[in-house]
């Protein structure tokens, strides 16, 4: 007899002593209840048939205990087993987990045959139950009460994945926000159609509609229509492009050949201890590559927007450079869509996104230095990362916004 042999008789052999006290806690509770000739009302009445249930430590087999209650409209039912169980909670929950991380229908019964001992997998019918359950969820969700939430930052992008029975692909407005205790949160998740700035106005007119206030700071892809609506409708929410994705439109301008030298030269200036810093470092980038005019534009035209965390708590600029708080989580909805070749409808598409990252923030870590963040939300000052006492006059440099751009 091997280890998981041993497990599962302990815990069928629990899980009977358990059910067995359990059923006479319910006796003893109404020892006291009699009828017109002294008899109990509440009796034992043997056991249920033989039934095995799925559980964490595999199959187990069970006698449900029965109890005989005469009582009008009063009936014993097992908390720790209900009638009718044939898999606990805990295996219930995982198997639609493992449906969307990844591992296809057809796999399930012998990926979990050897691990809970037995056929236990996702039928097709149960699967097209599950994702109209999500559908509803997040129908549901598209629809709360946005006033009681307040989002400090914002990351947005536009995902794209496939939709197996539809031509075009699948577009997913998504935004993350960070709440005034430093945790991250869903705050948005839209079929955009097309990342436009009439899909990305549609979704932001809908959040303000049901209560919620802009931002202090959002970071996004420069090429998002996100950005024409959000200063139409958050126009005092300030703008942070996406590091990442600048560098990578920067390389697409050059020859491969100067693809090293230009990255380094990129970090140099997003890693600057201070603004005035990376304006030099932004100068040196210009005239290294001032023979690649398309490429440095790239970066010379947007240093306002590229080095507004500068003004933001130092401790923070590690997450407000890039959106990749939305682009690894979506790392497995693209695995999923790898595997089923996409879901089969846009509303089942999403409805799936929106569970796997409803089930991945409960493992989204805070930002760095959380007790800042209601400070950026109160409208503090900061200077280089560094939170000032009183406004100070804005120093002297040698080198501006403009000279760069020149």
């Amino acid at each position: 007899m091997n280890l998981d042999e041993l497990c599962r008789i302990a815990a069928q052999q629990m899980l009977a002593t358990a059910l067995l006290a359990e059923r006479q806690a319910y006796l003893d509770a109404h020892a006291g209840e009699v009828d017109d000739t002294g008899r109990r009302l509440v009796v034992a009445n043997g056991y249920a048939r033989q039934r095995d249930v799925v559980t964490g430590a595999g199959p187990v087999t069970v006698e449900a205990p029965r109890v005989n209650d005469k009582r009008d409209g009063e009936q014993f039912s097992s908390k720790i087993l209900p009638a009718y169980m044939r898999r606990s909670p805990k295996v219930t929950e995982v198997l639609p987990v493992l449906y969307l991380r990844g591992l296809s229908t057809g796999d399930f019964a012998p990926a979990l045959a050897g691990f809970l001992g037995s056929d236990a997998g996702l039928s097709a019918s149960t699967i097209t139950r599950l994702s109209e359950t999500w559908q509803a969820e997040h129908a549901k969700w598209n629809t709360r009460d946005l006033s009681d939430r307040d989002y400090v930052y914002w990351w947005a992008d536009g995902v794209h994945f496939n939709v197996r029975l539809e031509e075009d692909r699948l577009c997913c407005l998504v935004i993350v926000g960070v709440r005034p205790d430093g945790s991250k949160e869903l705050v948005a998740l839209a079929d955009g159609y097309r990342e436009g700035t009439e899909s990305w106005l549609d979704l932001l007119r809908d959040l303000k509609a049901r209560g919620l206030t802009g931002p202090c700071l959002a970071v996004g892809d420069g090429a998002l229509g996100f950005w024409g609506a959000l200063r139409e409708v958050f126009p005092a929410t300030r703008e942070q492009r996406c590091w990442v994705h600048v560098t990578a439109n920067v390389l697409a301008a050059l020859p491969k050949r100067r693809h090293g030298d230009a990255k380094a030269a990129v970090a140099k200036i997003y890693t600057s201890a201070t603004h005035a810093d990376a304006l030099n470092a932004a100068k040196e980038f210009a005239d290294q590559f001032a023979g690649h005019s398309k490429a440095t534009k790239k970066i010379t035209e947007k240093l306002d927007v590229l080095l507004a965390f500068y003004d933001y708590p130092a401790e923070h600029w590690i997450h407000l450079r890039s959106t990749n708080p939305i682009e690894s989580t979506f790392s497995t909805v693209r695995l999923r869509t790898r595997v089923t070749r996409g879901a089969g409808s846009r509303q089942a598409a999403l409805a799936m996104a929106y569970k796997l990252l409803d089930a991945a923030q409960d493992r989204w870590r805070k930002i760095n230095a959380p007790h800042l963040v209601p400070l950026v939300r109160a409208g503090a000052t900061f200077i280089d990362g560094q939170q000032q006492e009183r406004t100070p006059t804005e120093p002297d440099t040698n080198t501006t916004q403009e000279d760069v751009a020149a």
